[in-house]
């Protein structure tokens, strides 16, 4: 739902002098915007987005335009214009034809020049902040299974992240003390967005669901994870363990999700290169599976798994753990390069 909060300071921040609006009218204009621009069912299309993080510690909407980044909360203060300032906003609240409508607006108009800055300018916030669920795929690529000895699985092995473990492209992830966790590992993943309610959709159906792609990255404890009896969710959901970004697309932009290259670098050095045609449940297969259990929201997001390469999955005398220092890049054709480093 658009808050009043938020409603007043995209329309009315901007507008220097502008009469005082009565709760009523308000409203009024509340429910205009709301029909005029939310959609359940629309999904952005034709974009590449990310997250800007402000001056003031909020972390809002940006459009990657070339080199160039349209400021979305800027733009809607300059024209005076309802717009979703936030991703989580933008795919919950189905606001597309706002964000459209102000791209084109920005695109035609003198006025918020003002509003597109150098991408090289910005700091990169968090592209997720509060998604309904954050689910995860484990075991999904046929040589990390063999790689870590595990039977392929005959149906998609879930768990879940929770959202203090979500964090932004270039962040810093500062590791728990030795007597916590050490054994550090990193899993590049293909990260699905849901952009309608699913509910048994089919596999043919799945791809109408999907709204776009990122690069996520499911950083794990291993022992945490694998020596404390299981604790899958444990070892995956420290704070921070979660980088996304730099991107959001759109999935017409990403095409076949089936058949793109994922890699991870550490200290520059390649660790993981293999591409998403070696999945044992696809994105469709894995959005059809989860929606007969439960209903998938618009803002859902779903890691979909790691390719081989990974430490857990060396010989013992060949695991050298991460530590504090290594800097991590995972990167996907057509969703750019996420990194971050230790501490």
């Amino acid at each position: 739902m658009i808050s009043r909060r938020s409603l007043m300071k995209t329309v009315g921040a901007g507008t220097v002098g502008a009469a005082v609006v009565s709760p009523a009218g308000l409203l009024a204009k509340e429910n205009e915007v709301r029909t005029k621009h939310s959609t359940p069912d629309e999904m952005p299309t034709n974009v590449t987005l990310l997250s800007i993080r402000n001056d003031d510690g909020s972390d809002t909407l940006g459009v990657k335009t070339g080199e160039s980044v349209i400021d979305v909360r800027y733009a809607a203060r300059l024209l005076g214009v309802q717009s979703p300032l936030t991703l989580d906003q933008l795919l919950q609240e189905g606001q597309a034809g706002a964000l459209s409508t102000l791209i084109a607006d920005v695109q035609a108009s003198h006025k918020a020049n003002a509003a597109i800055i150098p991408e090289s300018a910005i700091t990169y916030g968090r592209l997720f902040e509060n998604p309904g669920k954050i689910i995860c795929v484990g075991l999904n690529y046929k040589r990390h299974a063999q790689e870590i000895n595990m039977p392929i699985p005959k149906q998609p092995v879930l768990f879940n992240k929770y959202n203090n473990s979500l964090a932004a492209h270039n962040c810093t992830i500062t590791l728990p003390p030795r007597e916590v966790s050490y054994k550090m590992d990193y899993e590049t993943e293909l990260m699905i967005v849901i952009g309608k309610a699913a509910r048994n959709v089919s596999e043919e159906e799945a791809p109408k669901y999907i709204a776009g792609y990122c690069i996520g990255h499911d950083f794990s404890a291993r022992d945490l994870q694998l020596e404390t009896g299981g604790q899958w969710m444990i070892g995956k959901t420290l704070d921070n363990f979660a980088p996304i970004g730099p991107y959001f697309v759109s999935s017409d932009l990403v095409g076949d999700p089936h058949s793109l290259r994922l890699q991870t670098f550490v200290n520059g050095e390649v660790r993981q290169d293999w591409k998403t045609d070696d999945f044992i449940f696809n994105c469709y297969q894995v959005v059809a599976y989860i929606s007969k259990h439960w209903t998938l929201q618009p803002g859902d997001i779903i890691f979909t798994g790691t390719p081989h390469g990974v430490i857990v999955g060396k010989p013992k005398d060949q695991q050298v753990w991460l530590k504090a220092g290594d800097v991590v890049e995972s990167r996907i054709d057509k969703l750019g390069s996420l990194k971050f480093q230790l501490a």
